[in-house]
């Protein structure tokens, strides 16, 4: 992977922070991706190769914010939630079911790309089909 190293406003550095964050990944990560979205064709002509899909599947939420939604579910169950907090809870689980259908789609698609059951591949690549019980806002 190449490395490009850009000259940011404090203003603009501070936009990207405050939107990864808000929706849930690291920094670079948020740009990588604007930076995909934007530079797609907008009428794509040829498929997603296989390594396109493998990184849609593993675009999650970071260490740190899986940490924020955890201590926010906590704060939910204790009644402690104020009303900015629960904004953010909301938010934070809007994304992580944003990122959960594009996973989703990703999985059909390599699935159907490699002609296997989507059980199958989700076993080859350690996704559980049955996880634990998520608790979402």
């Amino acid at each position: 992977m190449t490395t490009i190293t850009l000259n940011l406003s404090p203003e603009l550095e501070h936009q990207i922070r405050a939107e990864a964050s808000r929706q849930g990944v690291e920094p670079d990560r948020y740009i990588l991706n604007t930076l995909q979205e934007r530079l797609q064709p907008r009428h794509p002509t040829t498929q997603p190769t296989e390594a396109d899909l493998l990184q849609q599947i593993n675009i999650g939420f970071s260490a740190q914010t899986w940490e924020e939604y955890h201590a926010l579910i906590a704060k939910r169950h204790a009644e402690t939630l104020t009303p900015e907090e629960h904004k953010q809870l909301i938010q934070m689980s809007d994304r992580l079911e944003q990122l959960n259908v594009t996973r989703i789609q990703a999985l059909i698609q390599l699935a159907t790309f490699r002609n296997q059951p989507l059980t199958d591949l989700m076993q080859t690549l350690g996704i559980n089909p049955h996880p634990d019980i998520v608790d979402y806002v």
